[in-house]
């Protein structure tokens, strides 16, 4: 389990959930499994754990437990999914988002910079867009647009505008393309980080993971019982933004509606009044710990 995904915050998100233990459960995200089995060992007998994920991959690491549904699909299709196995309310969920430490060491699978491979990023191999045909594709402005609103990158019209005369003159299909593309503007000093965010900023619109997050965050409030947690683990400020926002007044832009006396109308309670973050400890030993956050919030 731990080769494929360290699970970040394991103890905190699950203790969040506050788990009945006959209780009916989600893992958005089984990855490697570690917050599924955490989950399963509170659960008696008639608990149930339903847990998705759409890479294949993740598939190897389903626990051999009766309690235990693997949902192969997008977190987005949460709500049509729990009906088809006819689960149309929960006691908790639990998302951490991001991608597994598999993805990121797996070169072949083209998320991380680290690695000569093919621009894939599709984290559902099954998909048809890839990172590649987002920079062979896509016109100058969507380029720019990516790279602003999903990296806030400064120099977005910038790196936008090297991919289009690169790709001009040569194919845009593996990590190296990119590399030579941009390399009259990759700063000295920061680099790391510079690719870090390019390639998140690629990794987010080829999975459109915004739109998957938001129907994540939409569907949960239909689902959850009264008194049920929601349990979000976030990497980067759009991610922590978006759950900041649906949690503290039911919609994604964060607008908070009043009653007629100006009582704030708001389904849910903060569990959380600040977003938890890991150890010292956990972060010096595993390093894709640092820009995690944790919130949480329970349904009235």
């Amino acid at each position: 389990m731990s080769s494929y995904h360290n699970p970040v915050m394991l103890r905190e998100s699950v203790a969040a959930l506050a788990m009945k233990p006959d209780g009916v459960y989600v893992d958005a995200t089984l990855g490697g499994g570690g917050h599924s089995n955490a989950i399963l060992a509170q659960l008696q007998p008639n608990g149930r754990l339903y847990a998705f994920d759409c890479d294949a991959d993740a598939a190897a690491n389903i626990p051999q437990d009766i309690r235990f549904k693997f949902i192969h699909n997008n977190f987005k299709y949460l709500q049509n999914c729990l009906r088809y196995v006819d689960c149309t309310s929960v006691d908790g969920i639990l998302a951490d988002l991001g991608v597994s430490s598999h993805q990121f060491d797996c070169g072949e699978r083209g998320f991380s910079f680290r690695f000569e491979a093919d621009l894939d990023m599709r984290m559902n191999r099954k998909a048809s867009l890839t990172a590649a045909q987002v920079l062979r594709h896509y016109p100058e402005e969507e380029l720019e647009r990516i790279f602003r609103q999903y990296g806030e990158m400064a120099q977005s019209s910038r790196i936008a505008a090297l991919i289009v005369q690169a790709r001009s003159q040569k194919s845009m299909e593996r990590t190296v393309d990119l590399e030579h593309a941009l390399e009259p503007i990759v700063p000295h000093a920061n680099t790391h980080k510079f690719w870090a965010t390019l390639y998140q900023s690629l990794r987010i619109e080829v999975n459109r993971e915004m739109e998957a997050l938001e129907a994540l965050l939409v569907q949960s409030l239909h689902l959850l019982k009264s008194g049920g947690r929601l349990v979000i683990i976030t990497y980067h400020s759009l991610e922590d933004r978006m759950a900041k926002n649906f949690m503290r007044s039911g919609n994604i832009h964060g607008e908070v509606s009043k009653d007629f006396y100006g009582n704030q109308n708001t389904p849910f309670i903060a569990v959380t009044k600040k977003a938890i973050t890991p150890s010292q400890q956990e972060v010096e030993q595993n390093n894709r710990a640092r820009s995690a956050k944790l919130r949480v919030v329970e349904k009235k």
